[in-house]
């Protein structure tokens, strides 16, 4: 059974027990974070366990977890992405230790798979018959995709401005797709009202709690593959907050459960023109609205919705943040591709162009351990990508033509 005690409020730290607790948020309006019962979890999840269990899927780690595998589980493997030692892009930046977890290998090509399983499987045991989400594209196409595998219907609201290629994914799963002429915020907004006027399930992203505790598992693999030395620093691309708020919450949570002795610092990764985390832990800490204006479509927001989980987490962790203007991410992605041959796409790349302004400005030293997070696949925004990557070579089918090119680019 679950070993979940409670839901805390991160604004009034109030307790709410998981059956009285609204489905979503607090009274006063703060998001929830899940609370487990660690005796528990100390007894049925420790590192002899882990080394030898076969399942290298998110639900290894179970005990931690809001809700059973059971039959409602996504039948995708979900997790267990590979952790990528990087020495050349290390050696770039000046860094002794760079790894990057590779998220683009997920069922549906992003970190957000973890957050769709555990949100369906939250859904299929409450006897939910349809999920709804709001998304720039990839919370979207994860849930699309998973849900295709358990026979939840789905309904989905984006941008006008989400690219093609996430839109081919979510409409090729089955899900219903609803286009709003406004922006990601406007989405969230209407997907909200429409969850309440027809009782659809709610999965959005620093709305639901269980998102989060699906996106921490990424912090138990990088854990468990490092073999329990935690990194000096995580690097973590940031729109909602979300995922910051699960990374941390994932190192909090295994070394509650004796797992680890020691947490890592933050790296808030962002776009200069949806900076609002980076904006509050300059600032007095308050969540402001920004453009949410970047060619980074999947940290594109205005106001974060878990952004107040987002600032406490790099506070708590004694982090930093920075925003990079979208040349530096473009940059970033050829960097990435060039280097260790990984198709980021511009979200993704934001943390390896965050990074390296971190590590010029000395807020990394050059001699720290680093995980990056590689959130989301290339493949997701390929219009992005060709900015990034420049135009090929067009000539005429004859070898003339191809030694006029070869001699030009040789005087170059």
């Amino acid at each position: 059974m679950p070993h979940l005690t409670a839901l805390r409020c991160i604004r009034c730290a109030k307790d709410l027990l998981p059956a009285a607790a609204p489905a979503y948020t607090c009274a006063c309006g703060g998001n929830l974070l899940a609370q487990y019962d660690f005796d528990r979890v100390r007894r049925e999840l420790s590192r002899a366990h882990l080394a030898t269990d076969p399942d290298r899927t998110l639900w290894r780690y179970a005990p931690l977890l809001p809700v059973d595998r059971g039959t409602h589980a996504a039948r995708l493997n979900v997790g267990w992405t590979p952790l990528l030692d990087a020495p050349a892009l290390a050696a770039h930046l000046g860094l002794k230790q760079l790894q990057l977890k590779d998220e683009t290998r997920h069922p549906s090509g992003s970190l957000k798979d973890r957050a769709g399983a555990i949100a369906l499987a939250v859904a299929h045991a409450r006897g939910e018959t349809r999920v709804a989400g709001a998304s720039t594209g990839n919370a979207a196409s994860s849930l699309a995709c998973l849900a295709a595998r358990t026979g939840m219907k789905t309904t989905i609201f984006v941008p006008e401005s989400a690219p093609p290629a996430k839109l081919a994914q979510i409409l090729l799963f089955g899900a219903t797709v609803i286009q709003v002429r406004g922006t990601y915020d406007q989405a969230f907004d209407l997907c909200l009202q429409a969850c309440q006027e027809y009782g659809w399930y709610n999965r959005n992203t620093g709305f639901n709690p269980f998102t989060r505790e699906g996106k921490k598992t990424v912090s138990f693999e990088i854990a468990e593959q490092r073999a329990f030395e935690v990194p000096d620093w995580v690097v973590v691309p940031v729109g909602d907050g979300n995922i910051l708020s699960g990374v941390w919450k994932g190192f909090v949570d295994f070394k509650a459960a004796g797992l680890i002795d020691r947490l890592p610092k933050l790296l808030a990764a962002q776009a200069s023109g949806s900076n609002a985390v980076t904006l509050a832990l300059e600032g007095d800490g308050k969540l402001r609205p920004v453009s949410g204006t970047t060619i980074a479509d999947s940290i594109s927001v205005s106001l974060p919705r878990d952004g107040e989980a987002a600032v406490a987490a790099v506070r708590e962790s004694k982090g930093a943040a920075v925003a990079v203007p979208d040349e530096e991410i473009l940059a970033a992605m050829r960097l990435l591709a060039r280097t260790e041959g990984v198709f980021a796409e511009p979200a993704a790349a934001t943390a390896i162009a965050c990074l390296s302004r971190a590590v010029e400005q000395g807020k990394i030293p050059k001699d720290a351990s680093v995980v990056a997070l590689i959130t989301g696949s290339g493949l997701k925004d390929v219009v992005s990508a060709m900015k990034a990557a420049g135009t090929p070579h067009l000539i005429d089918p004859d070898l003339a033509s191809l030694k006029r090119l070869i001699e030009q680019k040789e005087k170059r």
